[in-house]
């Protein structure tokens, strides 16, 4: 693996091949809906722990329980920081292949161009959504000319 790698988004991995669902969640851990529930379904993600790797997933938060128990969209600095948190990880572990959601980008709102961006230094074991290709890739620049 030389770089990352893309997916039709709304798409899963490869049944023959292992890899870890990464999406967004909420603190509580309340898988009900989009990727979240996927990872709850088909990929072993624990209800309740709402950051973090539980069987074959790793939950990102975007949202916060508030003390009516209602979901609240996180702050951009409080999803940096815990997709920072992911990067380390997937830094640390190599071995393991990550296929990351459109985390944030659906159920908590934040757009495509705030969220992707974030992402950028993800090593090469991680695999995005098409749509998040321009963020992450950055465009190559024609060399500085020089004189003859």
């Amino acid at each position: 693996m030389d770089g990352p790698w893309f997916h039709q988004d709304r798409t899963a991995p490869p049944d023959n091949e292992d890899w870890i669902w990464v999406f967004g969640s909420n603190t509580a851990g309340r898988h009900g809906k989009g990727a979240a529930e996927v990872a709850k379904l088909q990929f072993g993600a624990q209800y309740g722990v709402g950051v973090g790797r539980t069987g074959d997933s790793y939950a990102i938060p975007t949202k916060y329980e508030a003390e009516d128990r209602s979901l609240r969209v996180l702050s951009m600095d409080h999803v940096r920081g815990h997709i920072q948190d992911f990067l380390d990880y997937a830094h640390a572990h190599p071995n393991l292949r990550f296929f990351v959601t459109r985390v944030g980008c659906e159920l908590a709102r934040h757009g495509d161009r705030e969220v992707a961006p974030l992402f950028a230094k993800a090593p090469a074991n991680c695999s995005f959504a098409n749509e998040w290709r321009e963020f992450i890739v950055a465009p190559r620049r024609a060399p500085s000319p020089r004189p003859l």
